[in-house]
């Protein structure tokens, strides 16, 4: 049987930023699809999960926001 557990040892310590990373970016990407009533946008990014690439390219590709208004409450 294969063991895993260096594996385990390697990477549990980078979990928890990988999963807040995570977080951080599907709420902000959702947030923004779900405020500009993108639908098809909130459901893929709600349904697929990409470690924040895919919110990151929907953020600054296709809807083209600057950095200073990622928090911005303004369409």
């Amino acid at each position: 049987m294969y063991n895993f557990n260096p594996f385990i040892h390697l990477f549990a310590p980078v979990f928890p930023l990988f999963l807040l990373w995570s977080i951080f970016w599907k709420g902000l990407a959702l947030w923004h699809s779900g405020r500009r009533g993108q639908e098809w946008w909130f459901l893929i990014l709600l349904l697929i999960n990409t470690l924040g690439i895919l919110e990151i390219i929907y953020l600054f590709a296709i809807i083209k926001l600057k950095p200073a208004e990622l928090f911005s409450r303004k369409m």
